[in-house]
């Protein structure tokens, strides 16, 4: 069961960030484990009352060839970052990373969504997704990833779907990571059945998508929790409070590059992995503005169809009337814009 705190986490720590000689707005939090400094980052207060905005609006992609959120979360080499996310998610205290088996599927895509990260864990399948933008139909796309992971497990264990045993498989879980501007509560539950054209309360096809908001002054607890996740969140509101300043998105990303390098988030990772790093992040901000012009033409068209079909329906309506009138086909034609065969089909 998921495991979010959604109070508000209280905790004051200023006092001892002064004796570190660390502004409020940097506020630093205990060391991670095998980290070679401590980690500076936005705590529960500082994500309230800090200069820096934790979140504001701005630019940040939905989707890329390798995401940012799935390299940090992920990689057979962070498996321990992943562990962390799914113990603080729901509570539990798993120590070995190995235990995870990451099967995520490369290259699939359902509706646009290319997966960012799935895994078994204790019979559990679950699966993680980042947006950036508030989509309500991710039941729906998420019920179609995990129809092809089922068939995967399905495949890999050899069994027989059409046995008369039945079948034992993992639990689902789907976790939607959620870093936009939209207001949201901490943790908000999709079903499936809210997609159905004909209201259907009886729960017999349900799906559900748990979205957990780790944007401005929202999940601090989990974030407390999961120093890998709160890392991530300083980061990419870092990039986003930069493009609410007026920054190019090339300024904002390599600002909160280096304010990351600085105060060492993820263990020294964006040191590490500078050139990845930005390289996704800059190719998040091209597909974004890819994804919203196609938006726009596409709404543009949907316009100009809707205005077309009008035209014609109100040329067939005029057309039986003049018929009935009994006005000669090709008059009816020429006044209408339909040709003779369709005046005749009415």
């Amino acid at each position: 069961m998921l495991n979010v705190d959604t109070n508000k986490c209280k905790k004051e720590n200023g006092q001892e960030n002064e004796k570190q000689g660390i502004p409020a707005a940097d506020a630093k939090t205990k060391e991670q484990p095998g980290s070679q400094q401590d980690t500076t980052v936005l705590d529960c207060k500082a994500a309230q009352h800090s200069q820096i905005p934790y979140s504001a609006t701005g630019s940040f992609n939905r989707q890329y060839q390798d995401r940012l959120f799935k390299a940090i979360f992920g990689r057979e080499e962070h498996k321990d970052w992943l562990l962390s996310l799914y113990n603080a998610l729901n509570g539990s205290s798993y120590t070995d990373p190995s235990a995870i088996e990451i099967n995520t599927i490369e290259g699939i895509i359902y509706v646009t969504m290319k997966n960012d990260i799935s895994f078994l864990i204790d019979s559990q399948l679950n699966l993680y997704e980042q947006q950036s933008s508030y989509n309500p139909n991710m039941p729906l796309r998420g019920m179609m990833y995990f129809a092809e992971l089922y068939q995967k497990y399905i495949s890999k264990q050899r069994k027989d779907i059409y046995s008369s045993a039945l079948l034992k498989i993992p639990t689902p879980q789907f976790i939607v990571i959620y870093t936009g501007s939209t207001d949201l509560d901490d943790v908000k539950e999709l079903k499936l059945s809210d997609s159905f054209e004909v209201p259907d309360t009886s729960g017999r096809f349900e799906w559900t998508a748990t979205v957990v908001n780790i944007s401005k002054g929202h999940s601090l607890k989990l974030l407390e929790q999961c120093p890998p996740l709160r890392d991530y969140a300083v980061y990419v509101s870092r990039i986003k409070g930069n493009v609410a300043a007026g920054m190019t998105k090339e300024d904002a990303v390599n600002e909160a590059m280096e304010y990351s390098i600085e105060h060492n988030l993820l263990n020294g990772y964006f040191l590490e992995q500078k050139m990845e790093v930005l390289n996704m992040s800059l190719t998040e901000f091209d597909q974004e503005e890819y994804d919203r012009n196609r938006f726009n033409d596409g709404k543009e068209a949907g316009i100009a169809i809707g205005i077309a079909e009008g035209e014609r329906k109100n040329a067939l309506q005029n057309a039986r009337n003049f018929k009935y009138k009994n006005i000669p086909v090709d008059i009816i034609a020429e006044c209408t814009g339909l040709s003779i065969e369709q005046v005749n089909a009415l």
